[in-house]
């Protein structure tokens, strides 16, 4: 389990840590352009994150609940509604995430504070 950890917390820091590759554009390069592939990049590793751990955690509940069923047969009705209940929860939050990307892509709230600071 341990080992399992250190590779998923390894791999989001490279994941994160490759994204300043980005800020190391060219010298002529427009700052909009700039930011605005800052934005692509963070609005497409959050998306990342986000569907792999709702993926994670949704096949934990499906496990937890196949076994709770294997275990109690007459309890099978109020297990499957209470993991479809958690599963559209989790499923929501992969949803905010891309709710959040998707307005950092097209609505750029922070667009004016950082290319208009040239």
């Amino acid at each position: 389990m341990r080992s399992k950890l250190t590779g998923i917390v390894l791999g989001v820091l490279a994941a994160v840590g490759s994204t300043t590759f980005v800020w190391a554009a060219e010298a002529g390069a427009p700052i909009d352009q700039t930011f605005f592939w800052v934005t692509v990049m963070t609005a497409g590793f959050g998306m990342a994150i986000a569907s792999a751990m709702a993926a994670i955690a949704q096949s934990k509940a499906i496990s937890a609940a196949l076994d709770g069923m294997a275990r109690q047969p007459n309890a099978a009705g109020r297990i499957q509604t209470a993991m479809i209940i958690g599963l559209a929860l989790i499923e929501s939050l992969a949803i905010y995430v891309l709710l959040i990307a998707m307005i950092l892509l097209f609505a750029n709230p922070f667009s004016g504070i950082i290319v208009g600071a040239q």
